[in-house]
């Protein structure tokens, strides 16, 4: 009679059946249940990972959007996590902060806001996150350190969480603490503090958003701070937590995870660590970094997003295969679930997670990724096997009484290349609440009780194509949707629409670079302000603008092309850098420090008055003009061979740029 079980059960899925030793695995509630599910989610931001992702036209930026976040249709997040801007370089750019200044309050900058809303929209019981990398200069009170003066850093995320209710109705309902070189408790408790006092006590603080110690030692010996913490949150933990996190009760999560090139290795990264974060380290949330990689590819951790939206110029994205793997679990559980106790590791290897909504509805995931294919970025992955396995699930406890399961299955099919992902297979039937799978190297099964699965799908979108050749913006936008104008990537300082009143003329709407002051960072900003915009692979091009210094004396401003690195790298970018300055000099270097000089001299440049720059680059000559005349002509330029073309200012200063335009062959 078992044997017949078995042929029924596997034939059903259409799987070879191979009649060897069977392991059987107990899914039962009998004797409690494991810990409450909090979800799955993305994280945009950490830093301007969803950048080019408003430029998109539609109906292109709204199917994205579904992708990720509409229930039962792709990714089905249950989580959003975006970057509380601190104008800064926090990784692939800069992000504005709501409070430039002291006195300065504006919660319609950026675009994590319009994020969450979209995110909302498809899905009201999304669980918004808020996470701040870096802070404006003004925070750090002249030091590059957040926490000297804690209730001003306090009441800055605070102000933030306030605003996104008062102006966007947006509930934030957790809000992490974050450095890159350590934590303050001081700090978690005054911001428990001031959350509470602002009406917020709904809040919930992640700590340390990082690492697993020292926090977790220190919420152990410090009742106050353990009241103040509620999820102690880790930092690419490589599936494993430690004794004292576990000893604190709290939630532990994964608040921070994946960054791996999304191909079909990085699927089955993404598969291993969403089941064995639980089973090794009893995590019960996992947000990737990042969200979508909608930033320029050449910029750092290129694609390492669920899915690719990098071309909004063209129309076109990829739905990654991350994307099909986070359905496994996302689209047939919801937070408040609870995990099983009985889940674990399998014993040719591999691993299988269950959950319930205590509803009598079950939902368990199997992942078979074999090493090889499943490399995270980080950290490194130990040496295991897995190999196919026969494995009996059997069903007690109040799912004995299960008679059907829907079945949804991955197959990477690293040999042949043709993966096929997430396909949902004929219903399985249950005997006795058993059943026996034929399970190979590098998949993922989902079985349920759920019935609402879908594979979302929508027309292909358009061809991918490279930057536009030709390009021009004359930042004419008097209620511009975002405060960033399209395709431009900050990355360093904060480039922003801007009015200017005092100009009713051809200038009265430009571009505005409106960082003053070294923001408190853990990425080394350059000292000078930049952002890059077009093809990577640009080599022969010019570049024109309008530039307008406001900095009497000390200002200097730039156009730029061939720049090869931003990001973190940013300090050390190189390329060809057209300087003028308020001294009325200029300058031509080969790099962003400005300390290889190709060409220099008079210009008569001044502040408070408007010139236009044009820079050529052909081949390894470049020239340069100054309101139409040239300037400087056959600068030899041997490297770069290619890069973004820019704009930027010498220092953190106020100047404007208007008129951009860039012809390349």
């Amino acid at each position: 009679m078992q044997r017949s079980r078995v042929c029924v059960s596997v034939l059903f899925l259409a799987l070879s059946v191979h009649f060897s030793s069977s392991q059987t695995y107990v899914l039962d509630d009998k004797g409690g249940l494991g810990r409450l599910f909090d979800g799955i989610g993305g994280l945009s931001g950490g830093g301007a990972t969803s950048r080019l992702l408003v430029n998109y036209a539609e109906p292109y930026r709204s199917q994205i959007l579904d992708y990720l976040f509409k229930p039962n249709f792709g990714a089905s997040l249950h989580i959003l996590k975006v970057e509380i801007g601190g104008d800064a370089q926090t990784t692939d750019g800069t992000e504005p902060s709501h409070m430039h200044y002291e006195n300065d309050e504006n919660y319609f900058r950026g675009y994590e806001w319009w994020l969450m809303k979209e995110a909302k929209k498809r899905n009201p019981n999304i669980t918004l996150i808020g996470l701040p990398w870096a802070f404006p200069a003004w925070v750090g009170r002249g030091k590059n350190w957040p926490y000297d003066y804690p209730d001003i850093t306090a009441s800055y995320v605070v102000n933030w969480i306030l605003g996104a209710k008062q102006y966007h109705n947006l509930d934030i309902q957790y809000v992490g603490i974050w450095n890159e070189r350590k934590y303050d408790i001081k700090y978690i408790k005054l911001l428990r503090y001031t959350l509470d006092k602002s009406g917020l006590d709904w809040v919930r603080i992640i700590a340390s958003d990082n690492l697993w110690e020292p926090i977790a030692l220190s919420v152990l010996l410090d009742p106050e701070l353990s009241s103040a913490v509620d999820v102690i949150g880790a930092h690419y933990p490589g599936t494993t937590t430690v004794a004292d996190a576990l000893k604190t009760q709290k939630k532990l999560w994964s608040s921070e995870d994946y960054s791996t090139f999304n191909d079909e290795v990085g699927g089955g990264c993404w598969a291993r660590i969403l089941n064995q974060n639980y089973v090794n380290g009893n995590m019960t949330a996992t947000i990737s970094w990042n969200l979508v990689a909608s930033y320029y590819e050449e910029l750092p951790f290129g694609r390492e997003g669920l899915m690719t939206a990098k071309e909004p110029w063209s129309g076109n994205y990829v739905v990654e295969s991350p994307i099909w793997i986070t359905a496994h679990t996302t689209q047939f559980t919801q937070p408040g679930w609870t995990y099983l106790r009985t889940v674990g590791h399998l014993a040719g290897g591999g691993s299988y997670v269950a959950l319930t909504d205590g509803k009598g509805n079950l939902t368990v995931v199997i992942e078979t990724m074999t090493h090889d294919h499943s490399v995270c970025i980080r950290p490194p992955l130990p040496p295991f096997h897995v190999t196919s396995q026969n494995a009996t699930f059997q069903l007690n406890g109040s799912f004995a009484s299960i008679k059907e399961l829907q079945v949804w299955r991955s197959q990477f099919n690293f040999k042949t290349k043709t993966p096929s992902l997430f396909e949902k297979l004929k219903p399985l039937k249950l005997i006795d609440g058993s059943f026996t799978l034929n399970l190979s190297e590098d998949e993922v099964y989902t079985f349920t009780t759920m019935t609402t699965g879908q594979k979302g799908v929508y027309p292909d979108p358009p061809a991918p194509a490279g930057f536009p050749k030709a390009y021009k913006d004359d930042f004419n936008v008097r209620n511009p949707p975002f405060s960033e104008a399209p395709h431009f990537a900050d990355q360093t300082g904060v480039f922003e629409y801007y009015i200017n009143l005092t100009d009713p003329g051809p200038h009265t709407f430009t571009l505005r670079q409106v960082v003053t002051e070294r923001p408190v960072t853990w990425v080394a900003d350059a000292d000078q302000t930049i952002s890059v915009i077009g093809d990577y692979q640009w080599q022969n091009l010019t570049v024109t603008c309008d530039v307008f210094m406001e900095s009497v004396d000390s200002g200097g401003v730039f156009i730029a092309a061939r720049v090869n690195k931003g990001g973190e790298s940013v300090r050390s970018a190189n390329g060809v850098f057209f300087w003028v300055f308020a001294d009325g000099t200029y300058k031509v270097t080969n790099d962003l420090a400005g300390q290889t000089v190709l060409a220099e001299g008079l210009s008569g440049t001044r502040a408070y008055g408007w010139n236009t720059l044009s820079l050529t680059v052909n081949g390894q000559l470049a020239s340069g003009q100054l309101n139409g005349y040239p300037l400087w002509k056959n600068a030899v330029v041997l490297n770069p061979k290619n890069g973004w073309a820019a704009i930027g200012t010498r220092s953190f200063e106020l100047a404007q740029f208007d008129n951009f335009a860039v012809v390349a062959d």
